[in-house]
Order: C-alpha cells, then structure tokens, then sequence
C-alpha cells in the first residue's frame, strides 16, 4: 500500500482537527435515534475535515473530484427524503464509494474499483495521525492535553446546569430545547461513546486519505496477449449468429402474439415471463463478460483488425440491447400477472442499468475509452440516486393499487411490509382494503417518536395523510387477515 502513496501526509491543521471534533460530537448527539437529514448534517464538517487536509498537503479539488463530493452529498439525502430503508442503505453505500473516490481520484479501473479500500486503511492509520497531531499542538504534554479535556468537561457542565435552570424558568424555552437538543439519556450513554468513536474515527480516515491519497492510477493490468483474426472472430461471430436467432425468435412471438407460443409450450403467461427474464438477465451479465474478455484478447496488429473488432463487438452489443429489450418486457408481463414487488423492481433497475453500460461501452469504441471507467460509475451512482429518489415503495405501491382497480386482485400482507411512501398510494385505496393496508404503517407511526432531524419526509407525508383521514376503528388484524385471504385465494 505504502508504495502507491505519493508521500507521507503533511502535518494534521488545527481547522481539521475542529472538523473532526465537530463530526465526532454530531455523529454522537444526531445519529443515535435513525438515519434523516442528521447524516447530512454529520457529513458537512467531515468533508471539511477532508478539504482542509488535502489543502494542507497542497491537493486542490479537480472537476471529478467535485462532481463525486456533491454526488455523495445527493445521495446521503435520500434518507432525508425517503423511509425505505433498503433504499436508503443503498444510498449511503454509494455515497461512501462516491465519497472514496473523491478522496482518491483516479481514472482508470482499479481506481474506480479498488478506491474504498484506501478508506479502510485510512482507519487505522488516520487515528495515529491525528493524535499526533494533537499532541504537536500541545507541546507534547499530556497536561496540556489534559487541560483541553477539563475545560471541554466544564463547558459541558455549565450548559448541561444552566440549560437546565432555564428550561424550567420559562416552558416556551423548554419546548425549543427539547426540539433542537438530542435525548441523551444515561441508558443510551455507551450506544452515544460508541457513535462518539465511530465519528472521530471516521472523520480522521476521511481526512488522512485526502491528505495522503493512494494512487490507484499506479496499479498495472497487464495486456492480454493479442489473439489471431480466426481464433478471436470465430467464436464471437456464431455468439453473434445464436443471438441475431433469438432476437428473431422475439420478434416473431412479439408479431404473432403470445397465445400461440403459450399454447405450444403449455406455460402460464406469467410462467413464460417469469422464465424468460431470470435467463435474460443472466445473458446480459454473460455478455458484458464475453466482452471484456473479447476486448483484452483482441488482435491488435492494424487499421484491420480495429475495424474487425468494433464491427463484431458493435453487432454483439447491439443485439444484446434487444435482448435486454427482451428481458425488460418479460419482467413487465410478469408484474401484470402477479404485482410489482421490491426484489422486481430492484433487477429491472439493475437489467436497465446493464443497457446503459452496453451503450456506454459502444461509445467508447467510437469515442475512446478513456472516460469510461468514471462514466460508467457515475451511472451507477446516477442510478442509485434516481431509484432512491423516485421512492421504489411508493412505485410498488401506486402499481399494485392500478392492478387492483384493473383486475381486483391485491397482495395485502406484501403491502403490509411496505415503508410509510408507500402510504399516499395506498390511501387511494377503498374501505377497508384501505385500513387494512395501512394498520400496521399507522400503529409504527404512532409509535415511534424519532426528533426532527431523524424523521424522513416519507414519515412527514404520512403521518399527514393518516392525521387527516385515520384508519377505520373497525379494521383490526382478525378482520384484516380474513380480508388478505380472500384476495389470496379468490
């Protein structure tokens, strides 16, 4: 690892040991109650810390750079916006990967996919470096340490006793001090130490990597040996010929309709969508693998054999778009048949996604493939904002309540396991199929009493809906599993 490094980081500034105070202090008073709005709040003096590092080591933000930095902070809003939170954890993953990358720069492929690693590293060797740092700026003296501490210690006090006093001198005062300062609770004493920990620390690997980034860059992938015309073309171009024959396949039934290729095989509509998408998606991933391959082993030899290549991979490429064409539409008929649920929605994004990265890589092979590593991660990040954004609950549930005024079929007990976006769709529904769904959501809200800065607006909008029009006080769980039984089996 050592050897990727450019230097040895320059010395810790007082600026970013303040910001990394300031991340430690926020992580341990906001993060404890729930991920909202309070990881962004979390994120600004970490990225400070990091700004202030790099500057002192003499880094200056590049175009990439920033793009990565206000991509990351997009992402950390999601929780802010939405109450899924398997869409929110995806977008706090990508954020810290977008995060890394800002940190580490870097072009290339290793760069792209080896950049968090320099972040784990930087856990145990920022910490050092802060405490170093530290004490350079008390003399080296544990007494001067020490006297930082006391009067941190004394400040709290004073606060903690005066805040107190006013509190109960003035109720109005009360009120605003209990919305802006966190519960801090004996009983949650070691959860907020640990959050404490986790802050400084991780505010200290943010800022050491800015300050001594490893440079992916430097990582060599050696070329794959060039291969002749005949032994690279030969087997790309029958993959090719088995494609452009099933692609024709498609275009048939899609002409001819479905009801005389269901009625050859003996499959279900939702049985043929079902097993054509799984293998769709599989073919997609096997493509970009055929390809990666194909472009490390290509002849390399002249103007000829660049021609050869871009003719047979564009062909390849082009075709393996109407496959994911294909699989798109399968997954489509499927959710007509049996509703929209996370786990599809989830693979249609990613099969989507897939596509775009066919595009991307034919652009490169006009183009140059210079950009292509950067473009294709931020797609993924681009992808993962969107599919955060656009509240993937929310969509399940807009769709299933459609399929119910369509076909009157309804998955209750799916519904029941949804977030609270999902709740303004599921309020178009009719009594009691409309109580029933929101039970549970309802009873979750009202129980929970997370402060402002842990509450998303998904929780916001929800809470709005049910204030306005509440559940029945007829709808109980007996009478709701009878009615999710009846739409089961009807």
């Amino acid at each position: 690892m050592a050897e990727l490094q450019v230097a040895a980081p320059a010395p810790v500034r007082t600026a970013t040991l303040w910001a990394v105070l300031a991340t430690g202090l926020l992580s341990m008073l906001l993060l404890g109650e729930g991920l909202a709005v309070n990881l962004v709040l979390v994120a600004v003096p970490a990225a400070l810390a990091a700004y202030f590092a790099g500057q002192a080591a003499g880094r200056r933000p590049r175009a990439w750079a920033i793009v990565w930095g206000i991509g990351g902070i997009g992402l950390l809003t999601v929780p802010a916006l939405r109450d899924a939170g398997w869409a929110s954890f995806l977008a706090v993953v990508a954020a810290v990967a977008l995060g890394s990358m800002a940190l580490h720069g870097g072009r290339t492929w290793p760069a792209v996919l080896l950049g968090p690693i320099g972040i784990l590293n930087a856990l145990v060797t920022g910490p050092t470096w802060g405490w170093r740092g530290l004490r350079e700026r008390s003399g080296g003296s544990r007494g001067n340490v020490g006297a930082g501490l006391r009067a941190l210690a004394v400040t709290a006090v004073l606060l903690l006793v005066f805040g107190a006093l006013f509190a109960g001198a003035d109720a109005a005062f009360a009120d605003l001090l209990g919305d802006l300062v966190p519960d801090t609770s004996v009983s949650g004493g070691p959860w907020r130490l640990l959050l404490l920990v986790l802050g400084l620390v991780g505010a200290l690997a943010v800022a050491h990597t800015a300050a001594a980034p490893v440079q992916w860059d430097r990582v060599e992938v050696p070329a794959g040996r060039p291969r002749g015309r005949v032994e690279w073309a030969l087997p790309l171009i029958v993959l090719t010929g088995l494609f452009a024959t099933f692609n024709a396949v498609q275009l048939a039934v899609l002409f001819g309709g479905y009801d005389a290729v269901l009625k050859k095989t003996g499959q279900t509509y939702a049985e043929y969508a079902r097993q054509g998408f799984w293998q769709l998606l599989l073919v997609t991933l096997l493509t970009l693998l055929v390809i990666v391959f194909a472009l490390r082993w290509a002849p390399r030899d002249g103007g000829q054999d660049r021609k050869l290549v871009r003719a047979v991979l564009g062909t390849l490429c082009v075709l393996a778009l109407v496959v994911v064409a294909s699989a798109v539409r399968r997954m489509d008929m499927y959710v007509e048949a049996y509703g929209l649920t996370r786990l599809r929605v989830s693979v249609m994004a990613v099969e989507l996604w897939l596509g775009l990265v066919i595009v991307l890589i034919m652009a490169a092979g006009v183009w140059g493939a210079r950009w292509l590593p950067r473009v294709v991660a931020a797609s993924a990040a681009a992808g993962v904002l969107a599919f955060g954004l656009m509240s993937p609950d929310g969509l399940i549930a807009e769709r299933n309540v459609q399929r119910y005024e369509d076909t009157g079929d309804f998955d209750l007990y799916y519904a029941l396991n949804l977030s609270a976006d999902a709740v303004p769709a599921l309020d178009e529904l009719e009594e009691p199929l409309r109580s029933c769904a929101l039970l549970s959501m309802a009873a979750e809200l009202e129980e929970d009493d997370a402060p402002w800065y842990a509450t998303s607006w998904g929780e916001t909008r929800a809470r709005d809906i049910l204030r306005e029009r509440p559940v029945s006080k007829d709808a109980d769980w007996s009478s709701c599993t009878t009615l999710a039984d009846e739409l089961m089996y009807r």
